[in-house]
Formats: C-alpha cells, structure tokens, sequence
C-alpha cells in the first residue's frame, strides 16, 4: 500500500534543515516517498514560508537548491481561489493551517497529515499525526 501524505512545513523544514530531535524522523518520510511506499504532497503556499525559513539556515543559492529538490520529490497542490474560501469557513486559529489543510482536503484518497502540531489541525476530518506516530503505524502494519 503506497501512503497518500500531506506534509505541513514544519515537517519539511526539519529535514532540510537538520533540525534536532526531528530531522531522523522527517527523513524516514523522504525515504520512504524515494522508495515508493508513500506518496508526498506539500501546498504551494508552503514553499515561500519554506524558503524563508530555510534561507536563514542555508542562504538564498542552497535554499534555492532545496526548492527545486522538494519539487521534484513531492506533488504540489496548488492554493487558489477554492482553498482560500474552504480555510476562511475552517474553524482554525492559525489562518496557514487552514489553508494547507483545505489544500490536503483536495487530494483524492490522502490519508494523514504529517505535523509536529497536530493541536493546530484540531478540527480536521483527515487522520493528523506526528512524522513519529505516523512511522510506528506503518511499521506496526507491516509486521
């Protein structure tokens, strides 16, 4: 079974940016999208919060290095018109969030939100999980 995951930005910024204690666990998400067994989406409106980010880790040339990676190694789901109505009616304290979620709302059969907050998509009818939780669950299935 290949996993449908929406990754938040936060998730994305640990692996790039080899941020402590989260970068094993982002990477084993990368990993498993190289090998096949989980499909990766990140919203369009993540990459320029990504590469703010990122920038002040790796300045602008590697950061632009990084986006160009992430493009090809996950699907972008876009952030238009559609989105920004479904996030306005969420029910969401932090205004992103809403957006990336009504973005992952659009992906045919997606199984889980990969965040470190996942108190921030509280009102989510899609499974929300840690990069960790969602890794125990795979690895509990598979045995």
């Amino acid at each position: 079974m290949v996993y449908k995951l929406f990754l938040d930005a936060d998730v994305i910024i640990d692996f790039f940016t080899d941020r402590q204690p989260h970068v094993n666990s982002s990477s084993e998400l990368f990993e498993l999208n190289e090998q096949g067994n989980v499909k990766l989406f990140i919203s369009a409106v993540s990459i320029s919060n990504i590469y703010y980010i990122v920038r002040k880790f790796l300045g602008h040339k590697k950061t632009i290095g990084v986006i160009e990676t992430l493009t090809e190694m996950t699907e972008i789901v876009g952030t238009q018109k559609q989105e920004i109505i479904q996030a306005l009616k969420n029910n969401f304290k932090d205004f992103e969030d809403s957006i990336q979620y009504s973005c992952a709302l659009n992906i045919k059969d997606i199984d889980a939100i990969i965040t470190r907050n996942v108190k921030d998509y509280r009102n989510s009818s899609i499974a929300v999980m840690t990069p960790i939780y969602f890794l125990k669950m795979m690895n509990q299935k598979d045995n």
